[in-house]
């Protein structure tokens, strides 16, 4: 038995029941619950499906991570989906202006669920050295949720494995018995994310009410320094 097996067994066994030494390689005594999480989280930890789209320099490190010398294909990663109806994980490898986060977020709400999105480099998680830059977003989680952040610029190919293994460990973590870490079990669809509308400037939709909010403070003090002229 392979030790990824032992250690999936040693994880599995409850801790208040004694097993033979000899035994522990092959034998786990667990919960029916903890049993099931265990066997559907595996599955999904070792067959995510990233979607194959890259932003800017980043790319070139995710496409590196993907070929034979680093081999992505150990974690079950290797296939790489052009259909967001197909895939597990989106890597926002690179700068995210803001012309493209428009799509990037129609992507996001096109994908089906279970979904995670892993922010690759400095560009994605906020800015980067173009975070001054009047056409970038500073970082793409103020659009939509992201599980994983890999700093750098760029990051390097084992940058972005480690990345992709916490990735795995998030997915260990969830319970059927804890439906806040699985809402897609939840009763009725998700809501999709608001597209951002793209004008003069990015707004975001929810955040409406703040622009609603501060133009109503500025029409007041613009009226009161017309009253008091």
């Amino acid at each position: 038995m392979t030790n990824s097996n032992e250690n999936f067994l040693k994880e599995l066994h409850h801790p208040d029941v004694p097993v033979p030494e000899g035994m522990q390689s092959a034998v786990a005594v667990t919960s029916f619950g903890k049993l099931i999480d265990s066997i559907y989280n595996w599955g999904r930890r070792n067959s995510i499906w990233p979607m194959s789209f890259g932003l800017a320099c980043c790319a070139i490190e995710m496409i590196a991570t993907a070929s034979s010398r680093f081999d992505q294909a150990r974690f079950g990663m290797e296939v790489l989906r052009a259909s967001p109806r197909q895939a597990d994980l989106m890597i926002v490898s690179g700068t995210v202006t803001k012309k493209m986060v428009v799509p990037i977020v129609r992507l996001y709400n096109q994908m089906s669920e279970p979904k995670y999105v892993l922010a690759m480099g400095a560009c994605a998680i906020g800015g980067g050295p173009f975070k001054e830059g009047y056409n970038v977003v500073s970082g793409v989680d103020k659009y939509i949720p992201v599980d994983v952040y890999v700093p750098g610029c760029p990051p390097t190919p084992q940058a972005l494995l480690h990345g992709l293994i916490m990735m795995q460990k998030k997915i260990d973590g969830q319970s059927f018995g804890n439906r806040n870490s699985m809402p897609w079990y939840g009763r009725g669809p998700s809501e999709e994310v608001p597209l951002p509308v793209l004008g003069p400037d990015i707004v975001d939709p929810r955040q409406a009410y703040l622009l609603r909010r501060e133009t109503a403070a500025s029409d007041a003090v613009a009226g009161e320094t017309d009253a008091s002229a």
